[in-house]
């Protein structure tokens, strides 16, 4: 099957190609993220691929639609970025990888709070210009301090047992699970507002829906314990992010690490480094000697690559072949929010 790759890297090139070799597909591959002025690169193709920072909203899918592509294989297990019942008013399939490697996303995590924790970033810096001082890298052990997890599918539950590796008290929240459940694998389930008020470290792993929009807000922080450290390597929009700014201006939020920032669409994956960056929330947040981001890059894997090549392909073939496939996205999914693996 005729397949375009939208916003194809280097590495999608590598694993996809040889991926492929299990599965014959015709790729083609273009660096150019879907937009309005690249849609028409689709047209006459039965299937494209994309990535998160691809928007397809309903005018999209109508061009698309058009000009004759039935499949988009999202190459991510995120389908926030569709409008999905367009797409299924419209007629296109809409798949995705569900799950690829949940310890890539949840070592990320443990990265940032090794990072923010014993300062590596500050120390690597000075180091390289042979300033030896200590003063101001001063850390905490984790041993025994508590890690609140929100969020326990595949990625919340490898960041709990790794987290519980460290000697740490693991709390977990999760609205999905039932209430009646005490515990799952190395954590404690409890409510919302005990886990922010207990934890020293947050680490957020649910996904994004209408109800955790903004999970992260001035309400929430306060209920957290002064100083404690946030974590978000799931969906940028779980965070007030201007609400964010104003706990770490008033010291109520001692560390921030972010893979993920709700306008991230114009900034991740891209080099802008000889441009002027005018989002001013985001600039804002790097003044901060206690915010580390990354790019969104905590899949970022051989292993989860490979996976999710594999798995993308698989799903082009089940399509061509019109075998059922678990992976479709459809508005009951939507529905259930499940937009993460899980």
């Amino acid at each position: 099957m005729q397949v375009l790759l939208f916003g194809a890297r280097s590495y999608d090139r590598r694993e996809f190609t040889a991926a492929n070799l299990r599965y014959g597909h015709q790729l083609t591959f273009v660096e150019a993220h879907l937009n309005t002025e690249t849609v028409a690169l689709a047209a006459g193709c039965p299937a494209i691929c994309t990535f998160v920072n691809d928007a397809l909203n309903a005018p999209m899918l109508e061009r698309l639609a058009g000009a004759g592509t039935k499949l988009i294989a999202l190459r991510c297990a995120g389908f926030n970025q569709v409008d999905v019942k367009r797409a299924t008013e419209l007629g296109l399939t809409v798949v995705r990888v569900p799950a690829y490697s949940p310890h890539a996303v949840a070592e990320h995590a443990v990265g940032l709070i090794m990072v923010l924790n014993r300062k590596f970033h500050r120390a690597y810096n000075r180091v390289r210009e042979d300033n030896f001082s200590i003063d101001g890298l001063e850390g905490f052990d984790l041993y025994r301090k508590t890690v609140g997890v929100v969020g326990v599918g595949r990625i919340g539950a490898a960041f709990a047992q790794i987290m519980n590796g460290f000697g740490c008290t693991v709390l977990a929240y999760d609205p999905l699970l039932s209430q009646t459940e005490s515990r799952v694998g190395d954590a404690v389930l409890t409510t919302l507002p005990e886990l922010l008020a207990a934890s020293d470290i947050v680490s957020l792993h649910c996904p994004l829906t209408p109800d955790s929009h903004h999970l992260i807000s001035d309400d929430a922080l306060s209920q957290m314990k002064s100083g404690a450290m946030l974590i978000n390597t799931s969906r940028g929009g779980l965070l007030d992010t201007e609400a964010v700014i104003r706990a770490l201006k008033s010291g109520r939020l001692g560390a921030l690490g972010l893979d993920v920032y709700e306008q991230e669409d114009n900034l991740f994956y891209e080099d802008l480094s000889s441009t002027v960056v005018t989002d001013d929330v985001f600039q804002h947040l790097l003044t901060f000697p206690n915010v580390m981001i990354t790019a969104h890059q905590a899949f970022f894997t051989k292993e989860a690559l490979a996976a999710i090549a594999d798995t993308t392909l698989s799903n082009v073939s089940d399509f061509e072949t019109g075998r059922p496939n678990s992976n479709q996205v459809t508005p009951e999914l939507v529905r259930r929010g499940t937009d993460i693996p899980r």
